[in-house]
């Protein structure tokens, strides 16, 4: 099934959190971790991704805040809300991200794209989402 196709059957859902991504060296995430108190709650939406070059976090408004001493020395960067596609994609699925961020391109609207393992979600500047869900509503079956 092609990317199009999927995306006609497929829920967004817009988290009512408004979010921060927060990069951290690696020697600050080592810190952070000494202290049990500067971890995001485990009842709303968060996502930690390290590789060789930064730690990045995803956090809600109220994490953040709780956070924020520990995160004195991170790049951060605020305002974001998170679109989540409400499908399951098979791996096998091409070109589901490529299109809708070209759709969102085309409107000039900048995203940070974010897979789990079954779902794919973005996340766009406050600011961009009204527009964002004029141009992505277009194609999916709801937006809720």
């Amino acid at each position: 099934m092609k990317a199009a196709e999927i995306l006609r059957k497929t829920r967004i859902e817009v988290a009512p959190e408004i979010f921060a991504l927060v990069s951290l060296r690696n020697e600050e995430w080592l810190k952070l971790l000494e202290n049990p108190e500067l971890s995001p709650r485990m009842t709303a939406p968060f996502m930690i991704f390290k590789d060789k070059w930064e730690v990045t976090l995803l956090l809600d408004e109220t994490d953040f805040e709780a956070m924020r001493v520990g995160l004195r020395e991170a790049k951060i960067e605020k305002g974001f809300r998170l679109l989540s596609f409400d499908i399951e994609l098979d791996f096998s699925v091409i070109g589901f991200l490529a299109f809708f961020s070209e759709k969102l391109a085309e409107a000039e609207i900048s995203i940070v794209a974010l897979s789990a393992f079954s779902r794919d979600h973005l996340l766009v500047k406050q600011e961009d989402l009204g527009k964002a869900l004029k141009v992505l509503g277009e194609f999916v079956e709801e937006l809720c």
